[in-house]
């Protein structure tokens, strides 16, 4: 199989990613207002509720084929045999699913009032399972991955603005939001074909496959566990003032997080082939790609972040939120060392290279460490001290997981790839401080924000950053030849 250029496929994921932030952003204003809190409360306790079954219907399993059918992209039989295995065990999983679904719903009568809410909400299991958008991951088709959704999420913006009036209209408003997701996964089921025959099988290996599933299902439960725990035990120990502020912070930190992480779908496929083939000259190639990658892009946001912490709180939040300001500045503080331990040696190594059963002992070993002390310091320390033990979790997940990498993995000059990123984010803190005259809250973080990326970018680019350089060169080569 052809392999597609890693350079253009990251542009494609971060299209993709910042179309999945830019469109929550553009309908949630107007659907708020016109559904009005009642109305949009009853559809996100629809999907809460859908999301534990979809959780049940996923297990581990899209990480899992992107990284077993990469390994076998090179021959199209024993792809189709390698994607039917994984396509029938996630139909299966679907189905347990649906039924616990079904039992929920006739039983538990607490949810009689949302009961065709959920039943529409949860299309989006059978959609997923049926679309498999997991082969074309493996497959590094980016392009058609993202020019579908971005299609269908500005069709459903249209529908949203032109039938959504009215609180009474929150079913058609979940009907529309199925759209992006159905729409595009359905569309996958004729386009996957140009890569191999994917169908239901009962010839499953299933001790070869279910081990490595279920430990990726038991990572992605610890994730989510060490992700939602501190808004628990912040609700239970110190109110909901608290969560509000803890959670402000956390969604700013989401969004620059996607916005990073999108590289990690577009290098998975590639670093799994190369695990399978045992190529370490091309593994430590890419992974130092990757790792410069997360500096480059990752720094000026982590420094930027936090000098204007108060600034985008005030911005985004408005002036009842200030006390997140603190927050997110420490929640920034632990993203560094998740750039480096979870992003990169995690996602990036140890998936790739089929070691997720340790990675899977790291994550819940991270999630106990953050409910033992966030139970010892929230009580006196709210939402800070929850920030503080996710910070502290991001550097045991660090250190834990440096201990496993396989020796053969060395990158070179390691640390010239920070000398560029640490003098431009130097930069950003001197253009931020300069700016801190400017009166107007809007005016100062747009102009701090702008005048920050233009020095950044330009001491990259007298620096020589190599990642920067290649991309304006490839950008003013595209330039020249259209001209």
């Amino acid at each position: 199989m052809q392999q597609k250029s890693i350079k253009r496929n990251s542009i494609y994921s971060i299209i993709k990613t910042g179309s999945s932030i830019l469109f929550p952003l553009i309908t949630f204003p107007y659907i708020t207002r016109v559904l009005l809190p009642d109305n949009v409360g009853k559809v996100n306790f629809g999907l809460s509720i859908v999301s534990y079954f979809s959780l049940i219907a996923s297990l581990g399993i899209t990480t899992y084929a992107i990284r077993e059918c990469s390994g076998a992209r090179d021959s199209k039989e024993k792809l189709s045999n390698e994607a039917s295995q994984i396509f029938s065990i996630n139909v299966i999983t679907t189905v347990i699913a649906y039924l616990a679904l079904a039992v929920t719903l006739l039983f538990y009568h607490k949810l009689d009032n949302y009961r065709t809410l959920i039943i529409i909400q949860s299309l989006t299991i059978v959609a997923v399972t049926l679309g498999a958008d997991w082969l074309n991951s493996a497959m590094e088709d980016f392009r058609f991955i993202t020019i579908r959704t971005v299609a269908f999420q500005i069709i459903s913006l249209l529908l949203m603005f032109i039938f959504v009036k009215k609180p009474e209209d929150y079913i058609t408003y979940a009907l529309i939001s199925l759209l992006s997701s159905v729409g595009a996964n359905i569309t996958n089921i004729w386009y996957r074909k140009r890569y191999c025959r994917l169908a239901f099988t009962t010839n499953i290996d299933w001790k070869r496959h279910m081990p490595p599933i279920i430990y990726l299902f038991v990572m992605v439960l610890a994730q989510t566990i060490f992700n939602s725990v501190d808004s628990t035990m912040l609700g239970l120990m110190h109110g909901d003032y608290a969560v509000g502020i803890y959670s402000t912070a956390h969604k700013i930190l989401n969004i620059i997080n996607q916005v990073i992480g999108s590289l990690l779908w577009v290098i998975m496929p590639r670093m799994s082939y190369y695990f399978a083939e045992g190529d370490y000259g091309k593994i430590n190639t890419l992974l130092r790609k990757v790792l410069q990658f997360n500096i480059t892009l990752g720094l000026p946001c982590i420094a930027g972040t936090i000098i204007l912490s108060d600034d985008i709180i005030g911005v985004i939040a408005g002036k009842s939120y200030s006390d997140a300001g603190p927050v997110l500045q420490i929640l920034m503080v632990g993203f560094l060392f998740s750039l480096v331990g979870g992003s990169f040696l995690g996602n990036a190594i140890m998936l790739p290279s089929k070691k997720e059963k340790y990675y899977m002992v790291v994550c819940c070993v991270a999630a106990a460490v953050n409910i033992v002390t966030n139970y010892i310091f929230i009580p006196k320390y709210g939402a800070e001290a929850a920030a503080w033990t996710t910070a502290l979790c991001s550097v045991v997940i660090m250190v834990l997981l440096f201990f496993k990498v396989d020796k053969r993995i060395h990158i070179d000059s390691i640390f010239s790839i920070f000398t560029a990123p640490v003098i431009g984010c130097i930069s950003i803190f001197a253009v931020c401080t300069l700016c801190r005259g400017i009166n107007s809250l809007f005016l100062r973080a747009f102009i701090s924000i702008a005048l920050s990326v233009c020095a950044y970018f330009i001491i990259q680019i007298v620096m020589k950053n190599s990642l920067v350089t290649e991309l304006t060169d490839s950008v003013r080569k595209r330039i020249h030849f259209r001209r």
